[in-house]
């Protein structure tokens, strides 16, 4: 297979974002992902998936929500790290990005979000309805979202660990105030961050089996 892999700059009013962006000759979608709080775009589980994702023919973006500035403040205050509504802006941004690179090819464009980082993408799905085909949250805090989650259009998959069950309650609640096609899937054993042998693999499977469902289908319509 070859990918076409590299470190990329996205500019935004505050500063600039880095992001890794890896291409497959021929890509079925995009998949951009959201961290989450105090992480960034070197999460080794959310890279794992990335990687699964780009050898079932996906693109994948993975980028800091935060600039430099903003992560070396948030290490001290983490003033940055829950403010989801800054970060659906950022994952907005990048979509624009995305869509302007992409624009010969029309690449459909899901959201990948893990802890936080899952609140972000569901806000920035409601915002940007027609111009994200999926939405995975990954041990989410979709909560957080608030009253944008009525207004995802997205069909979203909520995956959650076993046993994490202060989380599973979250995502219930959070999945009986949405409108649009949701499903929850539980791996069983696994704790917050999917440590355990294979589920971070079965994690990976699921979203693979979502993106590929929802973005490999026919192209969504686009906003510029």
């Amino acid at each position: 297979m070859v990918v076409q892999q590299g470190e990329v700059a996205l500019e935004i009013a505050e500063g600039l974002l880095g992001a890794t962006l890896a291409v497959p000759a021929s890509p079925q979608g995009l998949v951009i992902f959201a961290h989450g709080s105090g992480s960034s775009r070197f999460s080794s589980r959310n890279r794992f998936v990335a990687q699964e994702l780009v050898k079932a023919d996906f693109a994948t973006l993975l980028m800091d929500l935060l600039t430099q500035r903003e992560d070396r403040i948030d290490q001290i205050t983490t003033e940055f790290r829950f403010n989801v509504k800054l970060l659906a802006r950022r994952l907005l941004a990048a979509t624009e990005w995305a869509n302007q690179r992409f624009a010969k090819s029309q690449l459909p464009v899901g959201y990948f979000g893990a802890s936080t980082g899952a609140a972000a993408a569901l806000i920035a799905a409601a915002e940007a309805a027609d111009a994200i085909a999926a939405v995975v949250s990954r041990g989410g805090r979709p909560d957080l979202a608030g009253d944008a989650l009525p207004r995802v259009a997205a069909p979203t998959l909520l995956i959650v660990g076993g046993n994490d069950r202060t989380v599973i309650g979250m995502n219930r609640e959070a999945q009986a105030a949405m409108r649009c096609r949701t499903e929850l899937v539980i791996v069983p054993g696994a704790t917050h961050l999917f440590e355990e042998p294979g589920a971070l693999e079965r994690v990976a499977e699921l979203a693979m089996g979502w993106f590929r469902e929802c973005l490999s289908v026919q192209p969504h319509a686009r906003t510029t």
